[in-house]
């Protein structure tokens, strides 16, 4: 284990968090986080010493080199210098790097406030290349995801979304599991009035599968738009 790392180590195991928690606030990547702790890389890469240092509250000069002071010499922040309205100024993947999570129970969703408490809209997320691993053969499983929902105080920040949607790809599950899991995740994270689900399963073994999931009755006067993906033909 190199001196850095080590330092790393000392450093997360007195904060009492865990390495999921390190990454959240810190902003960089899960999987570059545990080679960090582990040892197997000599220096941080790009902006990572600086993110971990400030989280951590301990000087970055010190945590890299293991010279002058341990303490940080300003009071750590967290996202941008500048706080913004809504929440922004809390957020750490919004510019930030781009590594993925290395599974889904590891990535963080992210919201901000709602801007238009005072109305009742319709917000939709759309990902049509989400992949995820039979539990069974290992394959790869492809669908097309569309997810609505009305929001109450909170709106999901897109690139924690995009970033939670991608660390899937690894994740054995069936189609069932894995879109159903998905809702829960935004319902849990958002807390909005109303979302509906749309998992729309390219074939495999011949027979193609769609998961729809909503967590009550529409409300009324919503305009629900169709989701716009037409079921799955092949040539008939």
């Amino acid at each position: 284990m190199t001196s850095w790392s080590k330092r790393l180590n000392d450093s997360l195991k007195k904060s009492g968090w865990s390495k999921a928690e390190l990454a959240r606030r810190s902003g960089v990547g899960y999987d570059n986080l545990n080679k960090y702790l582990s040892g197997k890389v000599s220096q941080p890469r790009g902006d990572s010493l600086p993110r971990l240092a400030q989280a951590l509250g301990v000087d970055a000069l010190w945590l890299r080199e293991g010279v002058g002071s341990k303490d940080s010499q300003s009071p750590p922040k967290r996202g941008r210098s500048r706080p913004k309205s809504g929440g922004y100024d809390n957020l750490t993947q919004l510019g930030g790097g781009g590594d993925v999570p290395a599974n889904p129970d590891d990535a963080p969703l992210e919201t901000v406030a709602n801007p238009h408490t005072g109305a009742d809209y319709l917000i939709r997320f759309t990902c049509p290349e989400f992949t995820s691993l039979c539990p069974v053969t290992g394959q790869p499983d492809f669908a097309h995801l569309v997810i609505d929902y009305l929001p109450g105080n909170l709106i999901v920040e897109s690139k924690s979304l995009k970033l939670f949607l991608a660390s899937w790809r690894n994740h054995a599950g069936f189609h069932e599991a894995c879109t159903v899991a998905i809702a829960n995740r935004v319902v849990e994270a958002a807390k909005p009035k109303w979302l509906r689900i749309g998992g729309y399963w390219y074939p495999r073994g011949g027979i193609p599968i769609d998961v729809f999931y909503q967590t009550a009755t529409p409300p009324k006067g919503l305009w629900l738009p169709d989701q716009g993906v037409p079921p799955y033909r092949g040539r008939g």
